[in-house]
């Protein structure tokens, strides 16, 4: 008896000593994927909470935990409003990563803790936020006309709608036909749009464009890639994914895009030093790391840093109407332009009708002629899929397989977002939500649908900002 009592204290001991050594490995270095996953909870439950105002529990049970990796469920957060932290921990204990709130900035990771360095980073006043008006949309937040029963009653299906749906807006000839949201979720609601933000930073990158301080042949783009073939990338090229630089875009473990978004400060850093893995215009490679790339390229060109960091906001943001977009940066001061706009649905519509009306809002054109082309135009090395400035052609499947007119086209991102532009139909449809793609949902069946129930006569209303309001402005 007290031979099999020394086993089982022997056992216990060993179990002691293996938990104490697994406790250990974990707090002086932890994996690194421990590090992306705290990374990711504490970034999303930041921005959730600053700007969305949801509570940081739900936002955790809901949008970091339910969808993600199962070790996500072991994850806890901690919001400090005081000082607009927020800490996430592996168990409450392990991989501390960080996030901090910067007003009108939004929410930056921060994994390396340098909380002064991040709040340094941004050190000048933020652009005067718009004041919403009663106006009816786009010029304001009012009511037009009665919805389409059709279409209402077609979001009203959740089958169409998707799992987990947050926001449906649809927009016919300048005006909002129908809405819907999820619960807890409304018009006021700024949601992320995740890879729709690519097609956003293009779209101010085309501003720059028109005021000539940039163009697509533009190349040595970066100061480090002077002396190698790095030098021959074009801004074309990065806007087509095509750049010719290694990217792996892989979120099921710890690839690039993920050390990117929550374990490096910097996030210009690692595609700025990725290597060539094919000439520039030759392979199509879908890559966050591009659009950052391209944030920090325009950021350089607009001048100076108080002006770059205003850009967003009074090149584009402001003339759209857009008061409630917050476009976040890294934590040492570049739009994370792959990734991080969050907005509520009403404004990501006005930026889609903004597109359909060929980047002409209120007679002035803010876009140079061609550059919705662009978007709206394939390229060769993405077989047809991808297009010349951060959009899509066929996400999923072509536009014929579903049925959709052929001029449709497409910005989507993760999670189920998606806005769907068909010029031939004056039509605009944004849906936001937290849909992962193993769950299959195709927002193409949606919009078919839509485009079935729309009335085929009547004269179209004005649309929203359309040329023929005012004389185009340089």
């Amino acid at each position: 008896m007290r031979f099999v009592l020394r086993i089982l204290k022997g056992l216990a001991l060993l179990v002691v000593l293996v938990v104490i050594a697994v406790a250990g490995w974990l707090f002086v270095q932890p994996p690194e994927l421990l590090r992306v996953g705290d990374g990711y909870a504490a970034k999303i439950v930041c921005s959730n909470v600053f700007i969305s105002g949801r509570e940081a529990e739900e936002v955790l049970e809901d949008d970091v935990q339910a969808p993600g990796n199962p070790l996500l469920r072991l994850v806890r957060v901690s919001v400090d409003r005081d000082n607009d932290h927020v800490t996430a921990r592996f168990m409450g204990l392990f991989a501390p990563s960080y996030a901090l709130y910067r007003g009108a900035f939004g929410c930056t990771s921060v994994p390396d803790g340098n909380f002064e360095a991040a709040a340094n980073a941004v050190p000048f006043d933020a652009p005067a936020g718009a004041q919403t008006s009663d106006a009816v949309w786009p010029q304001g937040e009012g009511a037009g006309d009665q919805p389409d029963a059709k279409i209402a009653t077609l979001l009203a299906d959740a089958r169409l709608a998707g799992p987990a749906m947050r926001a449906i807006v649809v927009v016919r000839n300048g005006r909002i036909v129908a809405e819907t949201y999820g619960p807890g979720f409304s018009a006021k609601t700024p949601l992320i749009g995740w890879s729709m933000t690519k097609t956003v930073n293009a779209a101010i990158l085309g501003r720059l464009m028109l005021d000539g301080k940039i163009s697509f042949d533009d190349d040595h783009l970066l100061a480090q890639w002077k002396n190698d073939a790095r030098a021959k990338i074009r801004v074309s090229d990065l806007l087509g994914m095509e750049s010719g630089l290694a990217f792996n875009e892989d979120y099921g473990d710890v690839a690039d895009v993920t050390r990117m978004l929550y374990l490096d400060p910097d996030m210009v850093s690692l595609p700025a030093n990725a290597p060539m893995e094919a000439a520039p215009g030759q392979r199509f490679r879908y890559s966050s790391g591009t659009a950052v790339l391209l944030s920090r390229i325009w950021m350089d060109r607009v001048g100076n840093a108080q002006a770059a960091f205003s850009y967003p906001h009074d090149a584009l943001f402001a003339p759209l109407g857009m008061t409630s977009a917050v476009f976040e940066l890294d934590a040492r001061g570049t739009f994370a332009g792959s990734s991080y706009l969050y907005a509520t649905a009403h404004d990501w519509a006005r930026f889609g009708q903004f597109l359909l009306q060929d980047g002409v809002w209120n007679g002035r054109r803010l876009l140079p002629e061609g550059f919705v082309g662009a978007m709206r135009t394939p390229t060769a090395a993405s077989n047809g899929r991808y297009t010349q400035a951060q959009a899509w052609l066929a996400p999923g499947g072509s536009s014929a397989q579903f049925g959709l007119p052929e001029d449709t086209f497409w910005l989507t991102g993760h999670d189920g977002q998606s806005m769907a532009i068909v010029p031939s139909a004056d039509l605009v449809v944004i849906r936001l939500g937290l849909t992962p793609g193993w769950l299959g949902y195709q927002p193409q069946t949606l919009l078919k649908a839509i485009l079935a129930a729309l009335p085929q006569s009547g004269a179209p209303q004005q649309q929203a900002g359309s040329p023929q309001q005012a004389q185009p402005q340089p």
